[in-house]
């Protein structure tokens, strides 16, 4: 499984404008909202009922929100950086500065949580996370991500 299959170039956000968590979800929702159909606010409602169930903010500065709505055909992952960070009551009480969205048809599970799971793995390495908040352009994140998700 390749996250760079599941995110397109429009779906990494350089420089996140939210200040707050429903924030960033709107924000991070809405770059999806170009190639498929669906209500934003609906998105984020989901995305906020399943924060409610824990921070998907992992700690190390990283959220990984995601969710399920039957909207969506297919997986779909955003990325977005907040050099300022942002509030995400994320596990260590630290701000988050990376996000990783990702929203995925209703009977998904097993492809949703190998997702999960992947995108994880990718961001446990520390040379990674800051090739990430070190990247001038949303170009260069693509490429470091790209890059990144060719390692096995």
């Amino acid at each position: 499984m390749k996250i760079v299959d599941m995110i397109k170039s429009g779906y990494v956000i350089g420089e996140l404008q939210a200040k707050t968590k429903r924030d960033v979800l709107a924000e991070l929702s809405s770059v999806f909202l170009q190639d498929l159909e669906g209500d934003p606010e609906e998105m984020v409602s989901i995305l906020l009922e399943r924060e409610k169930l824990g921070s998907t903010g992992i700690g190390d500065g990283i959220a990984i929100p995601h969710g399920k709505m039957s909207a969506m055909k297919e997986l779909v992952v955003a990325f977005g950086r907040s050099r300022k960070g942002i509030d995400f009551n994320a596990m260590d009480g630290e701000p988050v500065h990376l996000f990783f969205l990702l929203m995925a048809p209703e009977n998904s599970a097993g492809l949703h949580l190998k997702a999960l799971a992947r995108i994880s793995r990718m961001l446990k390495d520390g040379a990674f996370r800051k090739r990430l908040l070190e990247a001038r352009s949303e170009q260069e994140l693509l490429v470091a991500i790209t890059e990144k998700d060719e390692i096995p």
